[in-house]
């Protein structure tokens, strides 16, 4: 029997960079009554106090549940109160380094957008985030820039030929995450089997970037059952399956 669920946020649970809808907030309620969930994205804590945790019903059981923004680079759970376990942080030096070589992995690519909306770059502490069409465009537009990941793909091989030394992966609809290496969901979901005392092939793992390069596809390493899901309609479905398994 699976005893823990772990999601991916933007593409999975809810569309890029939005707050879950009403039905997902129901239906994970209804999951953490019966299972252990951990989310894993590569958002900072305050886009999941956004987009998942004031969207779920007050009666929620939060200790059934698991929170590691930046892609598996931090770890907050809830006991009484909502508390960070670590954080694998940057140095300066390292944060010079990879904004130096992003900034020209961009410029080479030739893939800068005539249109931004807020910043592309945002340092998260344990992870460095580049959105192409800025932190706050619209979804419309972050559909249309790079629907095959062909644009970051480009860039993304300049910077695994410029950083080495770091994880970098795709994910969302615009951005590419640059973390430590080896500080991946595939460490995040080994830090849930320490902490949580879990074995491996009692998880599965959801999300919609399984393919090689994707952020999620170090998950994939793990040994982790994982089911690749298209869009957050597409993980109501499996959800409503898993509650009908498990109950």
């Amino acid at each position: 029997m699976k005893k823990l669920i772990i999601f991916d946020l933007d593409g999975t649970l809810a569309e890029s960079k939005t707050a879950i809808d009403e039905e997902m907030g129901v239906l994970l309620n209804k999951l953490l009554q019966v299972v252990k969930v951990a989310i894993i994205s590569g958002g900072d804590w305050p886009q999941f106090e956004k987009q998942v945790l004031s969207r779920l019903p007050v009666h929620t059981p939060f200790s059934q549940l698991s929170i590691l923004p930046t892609c598996g680079t931090k770890y907050y759970q809830f006991n009484g109160n909502w508390r960070k376990l670590y954080s694998e942080d940057f140095t300066n030096e390292e944060k010079q380094s990879i904004l130096s070589n992003l900034e020209q992995a961009i410029t080479s690519s030739g893939f800068r957008p005539e249109k931004t909306w807020g910043e592309q770059i945002e340092d998260r502490g344990s992870q460095i985030t580049f959105s192409a069409l800025g932190q706050q465009a619209p979804l419309e537009a972050k559909k249309n820039w790079d629907p095959d990941f062909s644009k970051r793909k480009l860039i993304k091989a300049e910077l695994d030929r410029t950083l080495p030394e770091f994880s970098i992966q795709m994910g969302g609809a615009t951005s590419i995450d640059i973390t430590k290496p080896g500080i991946d969901k595939a460490y995040g979901i080994h830090k849930l089997q320490d902490t949580l005392q879990l074995p491996i092939k009692e998880m599965i793992f959801i999300g919609d970037a399984l393919f090689e390069g994707g952020n999620d596809h170090p998950a994939r390493t793990t040994g982790v059952r994982c089911i690749s899901v298209k869009d957050p309609g597409e993980t109501k479905k499996v959800i409503e399956g898993i509650i009908a398994c498990l109950t």
